[in-house]
């Protein structure tokens, strides 16, 4: 389960890239009831997105060229340095080199081998999110790679992630799990990504909800759109994807909620 004890491995951060972050702070605010909190006007447009005064997730203009709509998750790091030489060494792309974030911490931002987006944050006076796993906030991470065992390589050479194979009818599902804390250190998943899908490679956020079905009819009402339909999973949840009014892809669940 994710929680706000970051260990090495675990998700601490997550922002959303945004062509249009006044669009976006109505549609998640609308949506999940979140508070927008400007960084200042030395952070270039970026800001906090906040539920109960908390910081659940942050938000900023998209700022290279031809990038998409995305959220991108960050992994805790000791070191931002030496993982970005892990990187490297395994196959990866740097696509942000690590720098210092005020005192708040330090961060860099990477591309898997399969061509998914991450990054880290080596805490410094910010540990990472003030809130997980609640009703409007971040709990799960997925990662929808088109080679999932050449990934999950890659980043047990980065995070040292243990894993766990789940059956369902039809196929399997990777669990991930932060090094040595066994199902406890579970937040997230790998799925692979099917041929001929219109999403490319990503992590994908997924956020607790109340009332899966809800969330999604009020998405579509804020000009959001469908992805995947809701759907119910045996003792997982109901939960369903949806893009943003920018594109971005993310999950909501209701965890062992109605239907599951």
């Amino acid at each position: 389960m994710l929680t706000t004890d970051y260990v090495p491995g675990a998700p601490n951060w997550l922002d959303l890239g945004a062509p249009d972050t006044e669009a976006a702070v109505a549609f998640y605010g609308s949506l999940l009831g979140w508070r927008f909190e400007s960084a200042g006007p030395e952070a270039g447009g970026y800001g906090f997105f906040t539920l109960d005064r908390k910081t659940v997730a942050a938000v900023g203009p998209l700022t290279e060229e031809g990038a998409r709509a995305a959220w991108t998750p960050y992994f805790h790091t000791p070191d931002a340095e030496a993982t970005a030489k892990t990187v490297e060494q395994a196959g990866g792309t740097v696509r942000l080199a690590p720098f210092d974030v005020f005192e708040e911490g330090r961060m860099a931002q990477f591309t898997d081998p399969g061509g998914a987006r991450f990054a880290v944050w080596q805490p410094g006076r910010t540990a990472g999110l003030d809130a997980v796993s609640d009703p409007g906030t971040l709990c799960w991470t997925e990662l929808h790679s088109p080679d999932p065992a050449k990934d999950l390589a890659f980043y047990r050479k980065i995070f040292g992630w243990d894993t766990e194979e789940m059956s369902f009818p039809g196929g399997s599902y990777t669990v991930l799990m932060t090094s040595g804390a066994g199902r406890e250190g579970s937040f997230g998943g790998v799925a692979q990504l099917q041929e001929g899908h219109s999403t490319p490679p990503q992590w994908l956020p997924y956020f607790e909800v109340t009332d899966c079905d809800a969330v999604v009819a009020r998405g579509q009402d804020l000009g959001g759109s469908v992805l995947m339909p809701a759907m119910s999973a045996e003792g997982i949840g109901r939960m369903a994807w949806l893009a943003d009014v920018g594109r971005a892809p993310f999950g909501v669940i209701a965890s062992g909620g109605p239907g599951a």
